[in-house]
């Protein structure tokens, strides 16, 4: 009987350690298109000190966990009790640092509110100055959505305007419509917008137009965490069992 319970387990161990090994997989996938990706994430990343190293972090873990998936299963079959205490330490490690991460990533999530990001946005924004990496990201964002600012162009009202400009309002070029939705798209008509056309410009505004795109996949990645962390949670039950049951 206590054989059968130690197969069982074994064969349990491997099942979830394969698991694992495939959000191993997923996880860095995600991280290595998130870096990669030409229509803007890249840009966005790389202005964002925070999301640069929760870029990298989610490639780091990925990595770790597609290798300790592979060792959790190696172990499991082969009995391997040195294999078995190196994975347990090692998943209780990365547990503890995902859960850290969830608790902090609630914590904060108040700096992700509309009105922060407007705040933001007037005091930072530089309008068609690329060189400046918060300007040339905005720009970026709005081309890749067509929206334009954070509730709509009437959100640059309060930035300087253009030199060469003597409107009353001026719109950033980013939000004027084009052909195709890429910096090298054609403009539907430059002059119109610019003038305060609202027929050429994009008039939603980028909030709400980036949360509906990703509200389906906020919910995915968060039902994805939390299964990661339960699978990660009996992977370590197991490992215990069957590291403690092999003579």
């Amino acid at each position: 009987m206590e054989g059968d319970c130690l197969s069982c387990m074994k064969y349990l161990m491997f099942l979830f350690n394969f698991f694992i090994f495939l959000g191993g997989a997923c996880l860095l996938g995600l991280g290595i298109w998130v870096i990669v990706d030409p229509t803007g994430f890249r840009e966005i990343v790389a202005a964002n000190p925070l999301l640069f190293t929760g870029a990298y972090i989610m490639l780091a873990m990925g990595a770790m966990l597609f290798l300790l998936g592979f060792l959790g299963c190696c172990g499991a079959i082969r009995e391997n009790k040195c294999l078995l205490l190196f994975f347990f330490m090692f998943i209780l490690l990365i547990f503890l640092a995902e859960l850290s991460a969830a608790i902090l990533a609630f914590i904060f999530r108040e700096n992700l509110t509309r009105e922060f990001f407007t705040k933001e946005l007037k005091k930072h924004y530089q309008r068609n100055n690329d060189t400046d990496v918060f300007s040339s990201t905005w720009n970026s964002v709005m081309i890749t959505f067509a929206c334009c600012g954070v509730n709509g162009p009437e959100d640059f009202e309060a930035i300087p305007h253009l030199p060469y400009s003597s409107s009353e309002k001026v719109t950033p070029e980013a939000c004027c419509q084009r052909e195709l939705q890429s910096r090298e798209g054609m403009f539907v008509n430059k002059e119109a917008c610019l003038a305060g056309n609202e027929r050429f410009q994009n008039r939603q505004g980028c909030y709400t137009v980036i949360l509906n795109s990703f509200e389906t996949y906020v919910y995915l990645a968060g039902a994805l965490a939390i299964g990661v962390l339960a699978i990660e949670l009996f992977a370590m039950i197991f490992a215990m069992c069957l590291f403690r049951g092999i003579q």
